[in-house]
């Protein structure tokens, strides 16, 4: 099933984030994913973040993990599912779109950090390139793009098919100039010389 064949309803959400018979990702999880992506971020930053843009956001649950390090930082999440922009699209700061979307939504020019988590692996190709051309224009310190192939082992509501090899996304985010620093964390194109020679994983 493809992203767009899906349906993000309410009951999606309470049965992947809420239910703990089924769901795939705690809270625990998020907290350890974005203390991994602000922590990456700021140390090629050399300074806190402070903007976020978090594509494929869902419900937003990464801003109160984001504001328990920095309570100021800018949050602006892009889903595409209708439930959840108005649910918590006002709290959250949630709009409305898609990845190929991304050059139609009123976006700033650059954001510290950008995060596309649990959401990329249900894309086709052609998609995912046009929303990676429209990142890799506003990615001014780290993108978290968390990418899966087909031969890892997955377990919850992920894709049968379709999934690429890690040479495959490699070479695609190289050629769109992100570089890969550890744990679905790149450089952008703006601080990809940044990087020491071994800390750029090819």
């Amino acid at each position: 099933m493809t992203l767009q064949e899906k349906s993000y309803d309410r009951a999606y959400f309470d049965r992947w984030y809420r239910d703990p018979e089924t769901r795939v990702k705690s809270a625990g999880s998020i907290r350890r994913k974005s203390a991994l992506a602000l922590s990456t971020a700021e140390y090629y930053l050399e300074r806190p973040v402070k903007s976020v843009l978090d594509v494929g956001c869902g419900e937003g649950n990464w801003l109160s993990c984001l504001r328990k390090v920095r309570p100021s930082i800018q949050y602006t999440g892009i889903d595409a599912s209708p439930y959840a922009v108005e649910r918590f699209g006002k709290k959250r700061n949630l709009r409305l779109g898609s990845f190929a979307s991304l050059e139609s939504c009123v976006l700033k020019k650059s954001y510290d950090l950008i995060i596309c988590s649990d959401t990329l692996f249900y894309l086709p190709v052609e998609e995912l390139e046009m929303g990676l051309v429209s990142l890799a224009r506003r990615t001014g310190g780290i993108a978290f793009l968390e990418l899966y192939t087909g031969g890892d082992s997955l377990i919850g509501d992920f894709p049968q098919e379709g999934l690429q090899t890690a040479s495959f996304y490699r070479q695609l985010l190289r050629r769109h100039g992100f570089i890969l620093v550890g744990s679905h964390c790149y450089l952008g194109p703006e601080l990809k010389d940044h990087a020491m020679e071994m800390e750029r994983i090819s």
